[in-house]
């Protein structure tokens, strides 16, 4: 059988580890395409970043980039390469999107989500369980009108036990650098996927003026282990309240 080259790419990208590297670098990465990691439409990391992720050269990289390419299954214009799966159908009624309430304020709002890897605020260590200056994986989310005013902001930490259970998570760990564009809005149907029942408590209290609250939101499995603590502030006037539900595990 002839050697398949990066000009030549087969219809169907690689499933298994045989073959070229590049070929097993579209392999994973089809992988976080199927399983959300990447949502549809996301921009992809940029072809330095994901050659340090995978530990190869930015030309396997960018082999690996044309085999999904040329199967559809990625994009490419001016803002960089993106996803073009289809995205799994929306579970009515419990699927929600993480985190609630961290969603454009208005249709001319300029978002941005990163994530880190480093230490949490003490409370939200405290919250979760893990030991003074223990990293851990940070969601960073804030909306911005136009001209640079804050709309909405929300700083997330996730505890160990949601990592080593949500394989989704665990693998932003390699790529949790503070700059690359990170969307974990299905980070709660991972969550369920995996087995877990979510549940969710959310205090609303008044933050300075009367046109800031702050939510904070812990979120824990049926095992009362916590999975992951928010804090996000919107600019909204409204009276402190706290209310709690549950989403129940997946299938």
């Amino acid at each position: 059988m002839a050697r398949t080259t990066p000009h030549d790419p087969p219809n169907d990208p690689p499933q298994t580890d045989a073959g070229p590297l590049y070929w097993r670098i579209a392999s994973l990465l089809l992988d976080e395409l199927h399983d959300g990691t990447i949502p549809p439409g996301e921009r992809l990391p940029g072809e330095r970043h994901l050659a340090q992720h995978f530990g190869v050269s930015r030309e396997t990289v960018r082999q690996a980039l044309e085999v999904l390419r040329r199967g559809g299954l990625v994009a490419t214009d001016r803002r960089g390469s993106h996803a073009t799966l289809p995205g799994r159908p929306v579970e009515d009624p419990v699927s929600l999107t993480f985190p609630v309430g961290a969603r454009p304020a208005d249709l001319g709002a300029v978002d941005r989500a990163t994530v880190t890897w480093e230490a949490p605020p003490p409370e939200h260590a405290e919250a979760l369980g893990l030991a003074p200056h223990r990293p851990t994986l940070m969601h960073r989310y804030r909306s911005a009108t136009p001209d640079g005013r804050s709309l909405r902001t929300a700083v997330t930490s996730f505890s160990a036990v949601a990592l080593a259970e949500v394989a989704e998570l665990g693998r932003y760990r390699d790529r949790a650098d503070g700059a690359t564009p990170a969307q974990l809005r299905r980070a709660y149907d991972w969550m369920r996927r995996a087995g877990l029942t979510l549940h969710h408590r959310d205090a609303i209290t008044q933050v300075g003026d009367a046109a800031s609250v702050r939510v904070t939101r812990r979120v824990h499995d049926q095992y009362a282990r916590p999975l992951e603590i928010t804090d996000l502030v919107v600019n909204a006037e409204q009276d402190a309240l706290v209310y709690e539900f549950t989403l129940p595990a997946a299938g």
